[in-house]
């Protein structure tokens, strides 16, 4: 599998060194205006960095598009004669419509968006998929790129939005949720490397017990809450302090945020 990452940021970086991670590459090329900033990929033999797109798209099969939205169009125009037919185009840019990238290169091409998130440089990123009438030929050729990095989903792109809330911005929710753990972990007596360790995991456990036994939240929560202890104490004082309706505002206030932005 030929790639090129155009615009290999923090995403496209965490997109790459998945990619790397789990031998799905045999070549992929990284553009960025500064290189020397991603110069410790110099070391994958696979790996060729340059400040030049058309180089990059030129030697790929499958060009991932990781630039800022307000770069995006200027870029497409400039490589849009230098795409052809049979490579498959992916989005990973928030906002930035199907639509309105087949308004500047053609609805012939196989145009997919993806909205994965950092976890992919450890192969545990959510990836939501959608794709235009032609991309629907290269869904499956998507879906295994980004199962190798974690999990993927089709969706309809009218909820592209929602799902780069819950996916994309939820890894910054989640490692809040985690540092006020750590915090509460330290103020009871443990060290700060103690806490970190005691939170990080029972978070892993928490999702991976979810994830296996295909169980509701709430069952798992009757299995450690008994009448009059301090599991459902502590639960009861969370929510009395807005836990979880200070999440879903948070979330909302996310998504009526990445709408004012959408190109």
């Amino acid at each position: 599998m030929k790639v090129a990452i155009i615009g290999a940021g923090s995403l496209g970086q965490s997109i790459a060194k998945g990619l790397l991670k789990n031998k799905v590459v045999s070549s992929l090329y990284l553009t960025r205006r500064n290189v020397d900033s991603i110069k410790e990929f110099n070391r994958y033999k696979a790996v060729t960095l340059t400040t030049e797109n058309e180089e990059a798209v030129k030697n790929s099969d499958i060009i991932l598009f990781a630039v800022q939205p307000r770069h995006l169009k200027d870029i497409l125009e400039n490589l849009k004669y230098k795409l052809n037919k049979e490579q498959v185009l992916i989005s990973v840019i928030t906002g930035f419509s199907l639509g309105k990238i087949e308004n500047i290169i053609g609805g012939k091409h196989f145009i997919i968006r993806a909205m994965p998130n950092t976890a992919a440089s450890v192969g545990q990123s959510m990836t939501c998929l959608s794709t235009n009438i032609k991309g629907k030929e290269k869904v499956e050729l998507a879906k295994t790129i980004f199962d190798s990095l974690g999990r993927s989903m089709v969706i309809p792109e009218d909820q592209l939005q929602a799902a780069t809330v819950i996916c994309a911005s939820g890894i910054a929710f989640w490692m809040r949720l985690i540092r006020a753990t750590t915090q509460g972990a330290i103020q009871l007596g443990f060290e700060a490397h103690e806490a970190h360790e005691l939170a990080m995991q029972t978070c892993f456990g928490a999702a991976t017990l979810l994830k296996e036994s295909g169980n509701h939240p709430e069952a798992e929560i009757d299995r450690v809450t008994t009448p009059g202890g301090c599991t459902i104490e502590g639960l009861n004082e969370m929510e009395h302090q807005g836990l979880s309706s200070s999440l879903i505002k948070g979330i909302n206030a996310s998504f009526e945020k990445i709408n004012q932005i959408k190109n």
